[in-house]
């Protein structure tokens, strides 16, 4: 369940620890949009894997802040045990500097990779059975934050895959197809195309960790849009959206197929004025940014 805690109000400040990432570049941005004071701390401000990052980190810290956790280790960086340890390990040295300096608020950024691939609509109701170690990863983290944050409000925030201009993940979908299309003008999908996906655009997340933050939210929420398109129709909406039109190719089917449909209800519920951009519209926006458009 995830819920509320107070009226909505600016927090005193947010520290965002990733703040380099494609996400915490967006949240940095709506933080200043909002007027809202922020810290954005990066690898390069404070690593997280160096011996003294706790002290260092609780140093930095106040009663009063919110503190955001986008940092971590992604899939292309490595899907082995060593990078998993390498996370578990970020996550340990935030966890002792909430201990040594408890603030108001914290907001932990999962990843839908905590669910199953399994038939029917995705809640926060839908058991948390991670399929691989990057799953496992953020699973492990949010318990270590729930033992950690006990007198203040944590919300963890399981996202889906995220569209953005600044992506350099290169993950299979909108980010992959477009510098497939700019570089040899053809898309490729795996198979059919068949496997769909919710995506959503990282200024969206970024608006809505926003307004969570302004509610001190608590509890688990899936941040997904509710509408999931398949990889043949995303690959249709890159090519509509480039001023050159690159061919979409299939080839021979090589893994089961995968599908992921997300019941939206409650982030409907708890933020009903929020508005996720449609992924057509988003993939146009993000082309118009790149200049493909």
């Amino acid at each position: 369940m995830f819920d509320l805690q107070s009226p909505s109000a600016d927090p005193g400040r947010v520290v965002v620890l990733g703040a380099s990432g494609v996400l915490g570049k967006a949240l940095l941005a709506a933080l200043d949009a909002a007027g809202v004071r922020s810290l954005g701390l990066a690898s390069a401000d404070l690593d997280l894997l160096a011996g003294d990052a706790a002290e260092r980190l609780a140093g930095m810290l106040t009663g009063e802040d919110a503190v955001v956790v986008l940092s971590a280790l992604t899939p292309d960086r490595g899907r082995d045990i060593a990078t998993l340890m390498r996370n578990l390990r970020m996550a340990e040295a935030v966890c002792a500097a909430l201990k040594a300096t408890p603030v108001s608020h914290v907001v932990y950024m999962s990843s839908d990779a905590v669910y199953p691939f399994t038939s029917g609509l995705v809640s926060e109701d839908s058991p948390a059975a991670p399929a691989d170690l990057y799953g496992t990863m953020h699973r492990t983290r949010e318990i270590m934050f729930a033992d950690t944050v006990r007198e203040s409000p944590l919300a963890c925030l399981r996202c889906t895959l995220v569209l953005a201009a600044d992506d350099t993940h290169n993950s299979y979908g909108p980010n992959r197809f477009r510098r497939q299309a700019a570089a040899e003008g053809r898309i490729v999908l795996g198979g059919g195309g068949e496997e769909t996906r919710d995506l959503v655009l990282a200024a969206d997340v970024a608006r809505l960790t926003v307004e969570v933050l302004r509610g001190r939210g608590a509890g688990t929420l899936n941040l997904a849009s509710g509408q999931s398109h398949s990889f043949f129709e995303i690959a249709g909406m890159v090519r509509d959206a480039m001023s050159a039109t690159p061919e979409v190719a299939t080839t021979a089917p090589r893994a089961p197929i995968t599908h992921r449909h997300f019941d939206s209800t409650l982030l409907r519920r708890r933020f009903p004025d929020f508005r996720f951009t449609p992924l057509d519209e988003a993939i146009r926006g993000v082309h118009r940014e790149l200049g493909l458009a």
